[in-house]
């Protein structure tokens, strides 16, 4: 039996990360260090054989699944069910800001995603609903290849979440997925194997950032 193999990477640093803003659907540049960060994915990716990348719309996570590709003839795909939570008002705010606003909004996020909610953006359930639709049509599609999707933490953590029988109030539990930090997990049959669950193993240097 062909198994087919999935690679999972989050984009690497940006400016709101190292400002420490809230993104979510809205979108900031890669640093300098996430660009190395996303250069340090390609090459412990290079050797690998990869059929289909499928990235999150948003300009980090993309401009990332750039850099993995590099020249490589490889389908590249925007998929906007790839994207991150949509965090409504909290988008673009400092995280101290809204911590301070929205205490108790705030630690459910962290603390009890299961009970999150925002009036205007989405809950865990919602992202859950159409990053694992998404998922499950791409692994439909692509049976027995090798599949590169480049998303952010809160999708990612989804997606690692539905392979570990995971549940959404223990979502937080380690580990924390780093920028550019890479999961692996081989599908065979109706099991689904990890490898990697966000290895930083490839890093350069020992920056981890946010």
């Amino acid at each position: 039996m062909n198994s087919t193999k999935i690679y999972l990477v989050r984009h690497g640093q940006t400016v709101w990360n190292v400002k420490k803003r809230m993104q979510g659907h809205q979108d900031s540049p890669l640093t300098k260090l996430g660009i190395l960060q996303a250069n340090w994915a390609k090459e412990a990716l290079d050797d690998i054989k990869i059929d289909i990348i499928y990235s999150s719309p948003s300009n980090r996570a993309y401009k990332t699944a750039e850099i993995i590709k590099g020249n490589r003839k490889i389908p590249l795909v925007a998929k906007n069910n790839l994207r991150e939570i949509n965090l409504g008002d909290w988008e673009g705010a400092m995280i101290d800001d809204i911590h301070e606003k929205y205490p108790k909004k705030y630690n459910a996020f962290w603390r009890t995603p299961h009970l999150f909610q925002l009036e205007n953006g989405e809950s865990y359930y919602d992202v859950q609903d159409r990053a694992i639709r998404e998922l499950k049509g791409i692994l439909e599609q692509h049976e027995g290849k090798t599949i590169l999707i480049v998303t952010h933490t809160v999708t990612l953590k989804l997606i690692m979440a539905y392979f570990e029988n995971r549940s959404v109030s223990d979502l937080w539990d380690s580990p924390y997925i780093h920028p550019a930090s890479i999961s692996m997990v081989e599908i065979k049959g109706k099991k689904a194997i990890i490898h990697q669950h966000g290895d930083t193993s490839h890093y350069k240097e020992n920056i981890i950032g946010w």
